[in-house]
Parts: C-alpha cells; sequence; structure tokens
C-alpha cells in the first residue's frame, strides 16, 4: 500500500520544534494516524520502554546520643552505700566525716593496754606489739559506752516504784544513780518523792538539810545550778540526792504540784533525774511521775507475795494506760530479801520477761543489807557490775534500742 512523500526535515524545524511550549497530549487515539505497516501485533516485553523509578530513600538512622549512665543516682548518703560503690548526684556533706570513718584502729594506732601482761609486752617491744585489751576489759568497755551513750530529747526522768515497801526500791534507786553517774559526763539527780518520808538521803553522806520543800518555797529565787546545787547531797561518785521531807505532818503537803516544781528545776541543771517514788501508786505524786516517765524500774523482791505484788504494779500501769511504759521497763529483782533461798528465782524471772524489756538480779551485799550509806567502791563485784548493767539497760530502754 502506498503512502503520501515523506516530509523533508529541515535543521530549522528541528530547533523550532525543541523550543516550542510543550502542548498537552491527549488520549484519543482518533486524533493520531498510525501506520499499520509499522504497527507491531506481537510485542514484546523487552520492546515496552519502562520508565526507570527510584525507590523510596531509606529513612536515616538518628544520632545516636552520647551515652548516659543509667545506674541511679541518689542524694541522701550513705556510708555503707557508698563504699558499696553507689553514686550520689551532690558532694558528700560533711557529716559523711565521721570518727570510725576518719581513725586509724590498726594495731600501730591502737590505745595501750591497760594492764596485765598485754601492757608489759607493748611497753617491751617499745610499743611495736600491741595486743589490744584482754575480753574483760573490753566488755567492761563496752557497757561503758552504753552507760554513757548521748541521750537526745532534753532530761529524762525515770521512776523507780513498787507496790510493796522493804523490798529494796531506795537501795536500787542509790546503786542505780551511782552507776550512771560515775561513766556518764553529764549531771544526774535521784529525787525522793516519798510522801512517807524516804530514807534515800540516808544512803550518801548527808551534807545539807535542804529538803524538797525548801526547793518549793525557794523555786523563784534559785537562779542557777550553783544555788540549787546548795540543796542536794553529792556522793563521790557525783549523784545528786534530794531528800523528803523530814517532818512527817509536812510530808503529806507534798503533793502534785510540789512535785512538778522540783521536776521542773531538776530538768534544768540535770540529764537524768530518778526519782524514789512511795508506795501508794495512787498518790497524787505518782500521776505527774509517770506522766513525765521515759524510762520505769519495777523492784521485786524474792518471795512469793513480793512477786506477785510487783506484777500487779504492771497491771495496774498497763489497767492504766502506761502499757508502753511496762512493755520498756526493767526489773530489779532483789534476791536479798528473805526467804529468797526457799523460791525458784528462774520462775519469777522468767514471768517478769515475758512483760517487761529486762530483768537484772541484785545480789546479796553484806553492805547493802546494813541499811545505811552505800560506797560504791566497797561493795562486792557482782552487785557493782548488777548495777551497772541495770544503768546500761535503762539508758538503752531511752534510747528504743533492743
Amino acid at each position: 500500500m502506498a503512502f503520501g512523500k515523506k516530509k523533508q526535515i529541515q535543521a530549522s524545524d528541528v530547533f523550532a520544534e525543541v523550543n516550542a511550549p510543550a502542548e498537552p497530549k491527549g488520549h484519543n487515539l482518533a486524533e493520531v494516524a498510525v501506520d499499520a505497516g509499522i504497527l507491531d501485533l506481537h510485542p514484546s516485553t523487552a520492546s515496552i520502554p519502562v520508565s526507570q523509578e527510584f525507590a523510596a530513600p531509606e529513612p536515616i538512622a538518628p544520632v545516636q546520643d552520647l551515652a548516659v549512665s543509667t545506674e541511679p543516682v541518689r542524694s541522701n548518703y550513705s556510708r555503707r552505700d557508698s563504699l558499696r560503690g553507689e553514686t550520689f548526684d551532690s558532694p558528700e556533706p560533711a557529716a559523711m566525716l565521721t570518727a570510725d570513718r576518719l581513725l586509724d584502729n590498726s594495731t600501730r594506732n591502737r590505745p595501750a593496754p591497760e594492764s596485765g601482761w598485754r601492757r608489759f609486752v607493748y611497753y617491751l617491744t617499745v610499743r611495736s606489739v600491741n595486743l589490744g585489751d584482754s575480753l574483760v576489759v573490753r566488755e567492761r568497755k563496752a557497757l561503758d559506752a552504753r552507760i554513757s551513750a548521748q541521750l537526745e530529747g532534753g532530761t529524762k526522768f525515770v521512776p523507780v516504784l513498787t507496790r510493796k515497801g522493804g523490798v529494796g526500791k531506795t537501795t536500787v534507786t542509790t546503786l542505780l544513780g551511782m552507776a550512771l553517774s560515775l561513766v556518764r559526763e553529764d549531771r544526774v539527780v535521784a529525787i525522793d518523792a516519798n510522801p512517807d518520808r524516804g530514807t534515800l538521803a540516808e544512803r550518801v553522806s548527808k551534807n545539807t538539810r535542804f529538803t524538797v520543800r525548801d526547793v518549793v518555797n525557794r523555786a523563784a529565787a534559785i537562779d542557777g545550778f550553783t544555788d540549787f546545787s546548795t540543796m542536794v547531797s553529792r556522793d563521790v561518785t557525783r549523784l545528786d540526792v534530794l531528800a523528803s521531807d523530814n517532818d512527817p505532818m509536812l510530808s503529806e503537803a507534798f503533793n502534785e504540784g510540789d512535785y512538778n516544781v522540783v521536776a521542773d528545776m531538776a530538768a534544768r541543771y540535770y540529764s537524768v533525774v530518778l526519782t524514789d517514788c512511795g508506795t501508794g501508786i495512787v498518790h497524787s505524786v505518782m500521776r505527774p511521775t509517770l506522766q513525765r516517765a521515759n524510762g520505769l524500774v519495777i523492784v521485786s523482791g524474792g518471795s512469793v507475795d513480793e512477786a506477785r505484788l510487783a506484777s500487779e504494779t504492771l497491771t495496774w500501769l498497763e489497767a492504766n494506760d502506761y502499757g508502753d511504759l511496762v512493755r520498756n521497763a526493767i526489773v530489779a529483782l532483789n534476791t536479798a530479801t528473805q526467804a529468797t533461798q526457799l523460791v525458784k528465782l528462774d520462775e519469777i524471772e522468767a514471768h517478769f520477761k515475758s512483760r517487761v524489756r529486762a530483768v537484772v538480779r541484785i545480789p546479796y551485799d553484806p553492805a547493802l543489807a546494813a541499811g545505811s550509806v552505800i560506797k560504791f567502791a566497797d561493795l562486792k563485784r557482782g552487785t557493782r557490775e548488777a548495777a551497772r548493767e541495770l544503768a546500761a539497760l535503762v539508758i538503752d530502754s531511752m534510747q528504743g534500742q533492743l
């Protein structure tokens, strides 16, 4: 089939066509002349022009931040945590510079042994061999540390009481006060609050005639410890004792208000105030005594009725909302009373241990049985150790230690 002549293509036409504005392409096949001779009826996929497609670029991973420690950061410093490698978010405070951290307790800097062959070896070797103190000395120093522990929160009041007379309540008060005063650096006073003329002042060398009545009457004129110290008797152990009224006719006048005056005055100058209470726990003085109490000592004898009355004292305290005071109390079991050899002291001790914090046995001592001035240095070693253990337990109870 014949076709028309082909049009001669000039260069100028090509230039004009290239620079001509593009016309929109239509999709109507009727407008396009198709040459049947050049139509490929069996096209292959290779002959179909495929426009090159560009794959979408993969997202670029964000730049990783600098490595940050995931360890917990704390600001509440603890020496134990610091030793374990814990990290904190602030510098160490000054409180971290404690004596146990900074002092070198190695053999080179250990204190010289107090006595015995250990001390001899220490000086024989020109202080190069230090074996330290013996077990007995270390135990004594540990007990001293408990007795001399610092007490927070102001003056501490410790009443010593029981419902039965003649079981050694005044003696126990004196022993406790002496054991505390010998070790502690602060002041300790024992007040005789017995409304029936107590005998506490007779257990130490009496060097004044003033009593609790004089403190009440002269309270407004007392202007310092020097004034107050003239009204107490001081023992060689540094225990101060304030006597009760000497006149039985005046003893009944010592009431709740009077005790508060004396207690407030003592709280100005003393860190520990012991109160030797009377046998009448329903007396008006007993209420302020128990309300101020930070610790409690119950005295029991070694007989059946003495132990039962001491236990009933605990029951009365629990019934009057002093249960916490009872559970933290110390029972002083005086084994110097009559019929002690006929009872099972272990059973009495086991009973009280089920109700109070601890029990301390006070052994028989001829120096105590005389009922006169007590010289702590002249007591038997067992008596002194029992008094020191009682003192340590009382201080522990006021610190909330187990």
